[in-house]
Formats: C-alpha cells, sequence, structure tokens
C-alpha cells in the first residue's frame, strides 16, 4: 500500500518495515504514525515475528500488509524478511515500540538522496518516553537521547529503531545476521560504515517505548557489553558514536568502586578517598549528560539518575569483563563475527 495518494513523481517508493513481537500494545500508535508521514510515496509493510497478542489484528485493523516470520527468529531475521517481501528503492526499519514524528521519513529521504557517499540515515529518539513513564524508563529515555545527540553526525553502528537507508546498499552488504540477537545492528553497522556513510541525525526523530522495568534494562545491556568484545577484538577498534574513551573510563572509574570500597579496611578513615576519587571521576567523565539531566528535570530526579548510571556503568563494565573473559577461553565465541571479515573486502567507499 501507498499513503498520501502517492504519484510516480513524488519521489522514490519508500518501504517502511515495521518488525514487531508482541507489541500490540504500542502498533497502533506506530502505524497511525508511518500513515501520517508527510512524505507521500510509502509502503507499509508489518513483519510479525509469531507474536501471540493481538499485534496482527492491530495491523489488520489500519489495512497494513503482514507477513509472518514463520516462527520466531529476531528483528534480524525479520528485517530480512521485510526487505525481500518490498519493492522500495529506500528501505525504512521502524521499531513497533516507536512513534516517528510526521516529517521523519521526508528528512531521511532529503539526507539520503542529498549525498551519494550516505549508504543509511538513522534517527534520534525523544527523551520522554512513550508509554510506560516510569523513573526506569525516564531515566533510559534521558540518556539514550542525550547520548545520541553529542554523537550526532558519522557512526559505526545502525540504530534500527528507526533508519532509512538505499536498497541497493542493504543488497551490497548483505542482510541482518540472523544469529545475533543483542548486537545485529552493531554488526550491522560495522559492515556498511566500511564502504559509505553511516549518518546520525536529529533531524529525524521518534518517541520510542523505552525499557520501563530495572531487571530488563541491566540484562540487555549486559549482554549487549559482552557480545560486542568479539567484533571489536577482529575490528581492533571500538565503535564510533556512543561509546567514546571518556565514556569507557567513567564505566571502569565506576567500577572500580566497588573494589576500593575495601580500603578503609586497611587504611582507615582516610581511605575513603579512594572510592569517592573514583566516583568523582565517574561522574565528571560524562557531565555534560548530568547537566542535561539536572535542566530538564532538577536536583532530585538527577541523584535518582546518578545512582542509576552508576548501577548501568557497572553493570557494561561487568558485561566487558565477561565477554573478554569468554573471548580467551572459547573458540566459537571468537568467531562468532567471521562473516563481517572477507579474506578480501570491496575497498571503502567513505568519506572522501
Amino acid at each position: 500500500m501507498t499513503v498520501n495518494g502517492a504519484r510516480p513523481g513524488d519521489g522514490p517508493l519508500v518501504s517502511v518495515i515495521v518488525p514487531n513481537y508482541n507489541y500490540a500494545e504500542s502498533l497502533d500508535l506506530c502505524l497511525r504514525s508511518i500513515l501520517d508521514q508527510t512524505y507521500p510515496n510509502i509502503e507499509i509493510l508489518m513483519v510479525d515475528d509469531c507474536s501471540t497478542d493481538q499485534s496482527v489484528a492491530v495491523a489488520e485493523a489500519l489495512g497494513v500488509r503482514v507477513v509472518s516470520t514463520g516462527r520466531n527468529g529476531g528483528c534480524g531475521r525479520a528485517r530480512n524478511i521485510g526487505a525481500a517481501h518490498t519493492t522500495g528503492e529506500l528501505i525504512c526499519y521502524v521499531d513497533s515500540d516507536l512513534v516517528l514524528a510526521p516529517d521523519a521519513v521526508a528528512n531521511a529521504v532529503r539526507l539520503i538522496l542529498g549525498d551519494s557517499r550516505i549508504g543509511a540515515v538513522c534517527g534520534i529518539e525523544d527523551p520522554e518516553p512513550l508509554l510506560h513513564d516510569t523513573a526506569v524508563a525516564r531515566y533510559r529515555g534521558l540518556q539514550y537521547h542525550y547520548w545520541s545527540i553529542s554523537s550526532e553526525g558519522d557512526v559505526s553502528f545502525l540504530f534500527p529503531a528507526v533508519c532509512v537507508l538505499r536498497r541497493h546498499v542493504f543488497e551490497e552488504i548483505g542482510p541482518f545476521n540472523p544469529e545475533l540477537r543483542h548486537t545485529e545492528e552493531v554488526d550491522y553497522g560495522y559492515r556498511l560504515s566500511r564502504r559509505y556513510r553511516l549518518v546520525l541525525t536529529s533531524l529525524v526523530r521518534g518517541r520510542h517505548d523505552h525499557d520501563h522495568a530495572l531487571r530488563g534494562l541491566l540484562r540487555k545491556l549486559f549482554h549487549r557489553g559482552r557480545l560486542r568484545i568479539p567484533l571489536y577484538a577482529r575490528a581492533r577498534r571500538f565503535g564510533q558514536g556512543f561509546e567514546t574513551a571518556a565514556r569507557a573510563w567513567g564505566s571502569l572509574a565506576a567500577f572500580g568502586v566497588l573494589p576500593a570500597l575495601a580500603v578503609p579496611l586497611l587504611l582507615g578513615p582516610w581511605g575513603l578517598l579512594a572510592p569517592a576519587a573514583l566516583l568523582t571521576a565517574s561522574l565528571a567523565c560524562d557531565a555534560g549528560m548530568y547537566g542535561f539531566v539536572r535542566r530538564r528535570h532538577g536536583v532530585p530526579f538527577l541523584v535518582f539518575f546518578a545512582g542509576l548510571h552508576f548501577l548501568v556503568n557497572v553493570t557494561i563494565t561487568a558485561g566487558v569483563a565477561t565477554g573478554a573473559v569468554q573471548w580467551l577461553a572459547s573458540g566459537p565465541f571468537r568467531r562468532l563475527y567471521d562473516a563481517s571479515f572477507p579474506v578480501d573486502p570491496t575497498p571503502l567507499r567513505g568519506p572522501a
């Protein structure tokens, strides 16, 4: 289907693909935001990953075409199936728990067509959560938004909650790795950014239903940190974007606070200077983010935010440490991203 009475002269067809698994709660808002886009030449496909809720009924009630993955296989596999069932010159992925700003697709198309070196454009999520306004969701929305805004420009891993890429680039780079459940976007972005520009921009916006339970958020961040290790060991570099040197040191300093709490047992009260210094260093490494949170929500929420971010930093470092041990001990773990490293890779086509 196309929206807004599209005509052949309205620009290239954009295939908007919505991978979904049990997000009926937000799916109606998501699909309506796509139907309300100012860009007229759009086809919409919802790829259902064998949901057990009312997701399919929600999509069909809006007249949106639905295909099933046949078996539950994760977002990567759903995105690949969506690309195979659409025809647009441009592919737009939108997560089913995200609502697009009305001009998101139009802005992405304008940017990507304006520079032949750009292979994909990714959007930035608003700081406010879409549905579940818990303290954890507010933390995650603010943290993710600030890290995205401060990374705006060229990045090296995909932000697939809302992104637009050229179909010929997708065909050249190849499909998402369906075996990866937590890091398929990091793997895909690494492959794409070796040949084309991958741009993160605030001109493409959406509002996300962020993680609203602490346990789920920490579990996800732990595994993302763990599963990045084999890729970065092969690439011999961290990703460009979120993962700045300052934030890496901030996470390490936060993790170091825990063993440093034993220092006062050896040195007495003066030993408290060790954990205090590490905590101060950790906070200083992302001082801009803390200032952003204070300006938006005041000091009381900032105290909660800083405490939760300390826990997030510790969790990420624990995941990275676990991944490093697993990399040393497991051959299959070291080979997790072998497909991303061809023997004779195509030369880069990045910025001149």
